[in-house]
């Protein structure tokens, strides 16, 4: 397929997991990629190996300032952006309310919900000047139902999942869509402690096992739920929250419910 010939991206957290699948998925399509993420070496690393003539940018995603000149980097060299994929993220340590960290609650909101805002807002102008674009928002399970996540990770996806319709309804005037993905339980470098230590405790075979095709994912299945929203194959799509996560949020999905 050549959905994205001639069509410019940005990625977020693209060094690895999602991002780095999502890069790879979009330029294997025709797509020359603007990879963003923190780690400038791993960055080094996650440069598609198909196509031809993409960059990386070294970025704190929450430094408002950095993303503004990020996007104005990406228009010097190419001249347009056609895609926007928001998928830089961090977790946190799952916390009562009432023992939640300010620090911890600022760095979540920063990196998963005010980047994704930072960067619609800065590359949004663009997209309203050639009158198309599509930008895909990494959110969560955990931002549509509690028991995926802890308060603060849950809080700052449904930001991202509200975020993503009002933006829609803000854009869609000038052709541009915005939709969100929302993964369930994906072996990611996010998700390292939690596969490490099933594995450790002999139970792999239980991860997963809430959803309703009882296993977790890979991130080349996000990936290309991604560029499909991402694509003129969802030319009518806007606004929308896509639950990829194997069914889990089908069902109650209660410890002891699956059988």
């Amino acid at each position: 397929m050549d959905r994205f010939g001639g069509k410019i991206a940005i990625v977020t957290g693209a060094s690895s997991g999602i991002g780095k699948a999502t890069a790879q998925r979009l330029a294997d399509e025709g797509a020359a990629v603007a990879l963003v993420d923190i780690n400038a070496e791993a960055l080094k690393h996650a440069i598609p190996t198909s196509g031809a003539n993409h960059m990386t940018f070294t970025c704190d995603v929450s430094d408002e300032d950095a993303v503004k000149a990020c996007i104005a980097q990406v228009l010097d060299r190419y001249g347009r952006l056609d895609v926007i994929c928001n998928n830089a993220g961090v977790t946190c340590t799952p916390a009562p309310i009432t023992e939640i960290d300010t620090g911890e609650l600022n760095r979540v909101f920063g990196v998963n919900l005010f980047a994704t805002m930072y960067f619609i807002k800065h590359g949004a102008p663009a997209m309203i000047a050639q009158g198309s674009g599509a930008i895909v928002n990494t959110a969560s399970v955990a931002g549509i139902r509690s028991g995926a996540g802890g308060n603060i990770y849950s809080a700052s996806k449904a930001g991202v999942i509200n975020l993503t319709q009002t933006t829609a309804c803000d854009l869609g005037g000038h052709g541009i869509r915005v939709n969100a993905v929302c993964p369930g339980l994906i072996e990611t470098g996010m998700t390292k402690p939690i596969f490490d230590m099933a594995r450790s405790a002999g139970k792999e075979d239980r991860l997963g096992a809430r959803a309703e095709l009882r296993r977790y994912g890979r991130p080349e299945e996000i990936a290309s739920v991604i560029a499909f929203l991402a694509s003129d194959d969802a030319s009518f799509m806007t606004g929308q929250a896509l639950p990829v996560d194997g069914g889990n949020s089908a069902s109650l999905s209660l410890p002891g419910m699956k059988f």
